[in-house]
């Protein structure tokens, strides 16, 4: 079979693989495919013969690499038929049987197409080269998202490398002795008080997103800012979550709040089944050692670790830690609407700096909080604009049922 030459091959397959951190058999694979679309150039460009090429003519065609021989060979899969229609993909019953007897109309035989040294033009070198690049690049990408795809919502060791406009370039692994890979840190994901960043500044990060197919820059978007990295950093200070003694039931993260007046700040609801067990207890740890821990790694934002309990009144009135509640009012249950009144002293508290604090105890319970003060709560009044507040989204609520369960008739018929 004959051979186009290609010299240095197999140690120009060792170089690509080692500097874009790509396993030889997926360089090959780009090589090959680069090269077919070379030879497709090359034929329409030098041998069209008049042909008109469909999009899928050359389907039928592949190119096999020697390395040994440092060189190609274009091979094409023909259909062996009594007259010959089209050269590119039949091939006469009479020319196969001189080299094999036994051959039938309508079997296929692999036929060396492959051009002759010279004929494999400047045009389809630079086809080549240009391909070459898009399929090592589309390598890589897949790569990375098959490795990295499985631990998307976990959190990774991240190494500064470099700064593009508002975002932060950091390299990341997926696990010890992996190759490092490029992830994207953009400004909605970072922590304003641990800007600036440096080169080569180490950081925990929450591997959000892995982007799939074409996309310019990397193909991960890591964050500082997401819940999942508070999760993640009390599960590897607190071993009793690790142990699932201790879960989390909730976490509601302001890491970087509308105004630079307020702090960052998250509330964390914990649980356990264990009855000699403080849930509270284990996550803030001896003299504060494990949640200390934690608000190191995020810069010094504000945790406050809750109790969760299966009582609306009582998980709302302790998300609202610290402030010291009255009582709280389940005002509308359908809606989840709850009035909690504290004592005038403590309304500052309850609803905190620019109402950081009812705002993420509202994120932590999914109930809407209005604080009232104690002193001018008046309870006649209240209960009757709930009484009207309920009536009136009766019907609505009524006609949702109905909604839902014509919708589950439907289903079931289907």
């Amino acid at each position: 079979m004959s051979l186009l030459n290609l010299p240095g091959l197999g140690q120009m397959v060792e170089v690509i693989s080692k500097e874009r951190n790509l396993p030889k058999h997926a360089v090959q694979n780009a090589l090959r495919e680069a090269l077919l679309k070379g030879y497709e150039r090359f034929r329409k460009t030098y041998r069209s013969d008049g042909i008109n090429f469909e999009e899928e003519h050359f389907n039928n065609f592949d190119v096999e690499l020697d390395l040994e021989g440092e060189g190609f060979r274009v091979l094409a899969t023909k259909t062996i038929v009594d007259e010959v229609g089209d050269a590119d993909h039949e091939i006469g019953l009479f020319e196969v049987r001189e080299v094999a007897p036994e051959a039938q109309a309508g079997g296929t035989v692999v036929v060396d197409v492959t051009p002759e040294q010279g004929d494999f033009g400047r045009m389809a070198a630079i086809q080549t080269k240009q391909v070459l690049a898009q399929k090592l690049r589309d390598q890589q990408r897949k790569i990375i998202q098959e490795e990295f795809q499985d631990i998307e919502g976990t959190v990774l060791q991240g190494r500064v490398l470099r700064f593009e406009t508002t975002s932060v370039i950091v390299s990341v692994s997926s696990g010890f002795g992996q190759p490092e890979v490029e992830a994207e840190l953009p400004k909605r994901e970072q922590l304003a008080g641990e800007r600036p960043y440096r080169p080569n500044m180490t950081l925990k990060v929450y591997l959000k997103k892995v982007f799939e197919g074409s996309r310019r820059g990397p193909q991960l978007l890591v964050s500082r800012a997401d819940a999942g990295l508070v999760v993640y950093l009390f599960a590897n200070e607190v071993p009793e979550i690790e142990e699932e003694i201790v879960r989390i039931v909730a976490v509601a993260r302001e890491a970087n709040p509308p105004s630079s007046a307020v702090g960052p700040r998250t509330k964390i609801a914990v649980d356990t089944l264990e009855r000699d067990v403080d849930p509270v207890g284990a996550c803030i740890g001896a003299r504060g050692a494990r949640i200390q821990a934690v608000v190191a790694e995020l810069r010094g934002e504000k945790i406050d670790v809750i109790r969760w309990s299966p009582d609306p009144s009582t998980y709302i009135a302790n998300s609202l830690s610290p402030a010291r509640i009255h009582e709280v009012r389940l005002i509308n249950a359908n809606e989840r609407i709850a009035h909690v009144i504290v004592p005038e002293d403590q309304l500052s508290l309850a609803i905190g700096k620019e109402g950081q604090n009812v705002r993420l105890a509202a994120r932590l319970t999914g109930w809407k909080i209005d604080i009232k003060n104690l002193s001018k709560y008046d309870y006649e009044d209240e209960d009757r604009k709930a009484q009207e507040s309920i009536a009136r989204s009766a019907p609505i609520l009524e006609q949702s049922n109905l909604d839902d369960e014509e919708n589950d008739y439907d289903n079931n018929e289907d």
